[in-house]
């Protein structure tokens, strides 16, 4: 473990320290991270735009699927599994910017490894929130006991690619899924303080 200067930790529960006790609220005083919830789903289905359906989701959402999607992603927290999908909150009123989440297990991954995935609305972009979620959650990783963070990114998503390397990560190799996808990888070592 290592420090969290400038981190606030809110865990309610019973002082347990994993993720099948208590919901996880991260925040560094400009963004907040705290998990999707089923009345972020209107939200999300405004928000998603080309590049969000092109390289995170897969495709446009529909509201069966977000909803469908984000009751698995709170499964996945009461069962302590390996998905942790956090909802990126901003402003004031902490409207959602966008998402984030964490697969402590996946094809490709080693043990140890923590898989990072994110996507802001095109009303966020460009405000450094990304970044700022990335360094949350390697954060939040490392106190689960991840060692290694990986970011797989689409070569043409440079955007993306920047995030990563603003985050501290660093260019790894590439990959091709079975599908024929290639993937450019940024690592980042998580035993050491992530900002």
């Amino acid at each position: 473990m290592f420090p969290t200067a400038g981190i606030r930790w809110r865990e309610a529960g019973y002082g347990v320290k994993n993720r099948r006790m208590h919901e996880v609220r991260l925040s560094d005083g400009i963004i907040t991270l705290s998990p999707l919830r089923l009345d972020d789903v209107e939200a999300h289905l405004t928000g998603e735009d080309e590049l969000l359906a092109r390289y995170l989701n897969g495709g446009p959402g529909t509201r069966e699927g977000v909803e469908a999607y984000f009751r698995h992603c709170r499964e996945q927290w009461a069962i302590a599994g390996p998905l942790c999908a956090f909802g990126i909150r901003a402003g004031a009123n902490e409207a959602l910017a966008g998402t984030i989440d964490l697969r402590f297990e996946g094809e490709g991954l080693d043990s140890g490894q923590v898989n990072v995935a994110y996507g802001l609305y095109p009303s966020w972009r460009g405000h450094g929130l990304a970044t700022r979620a990335v360094v949350l959650v390697s954060q939040y990783a490392a106190r689960e006991s991840g060692q290694e963070a990986v970011i797989q990114v689409d070569p043409d998503n440079s955007a993306s690619a920047a995030v990563a390397q603003r985050a501290g990560f660093a260019p790894s190799k590439q990959t091709q899924s079975e599908d024929g996808t290639r993937l450019d990888w940024y690592v980042r070592n998580l035993r050491v303080d992530p900002q």
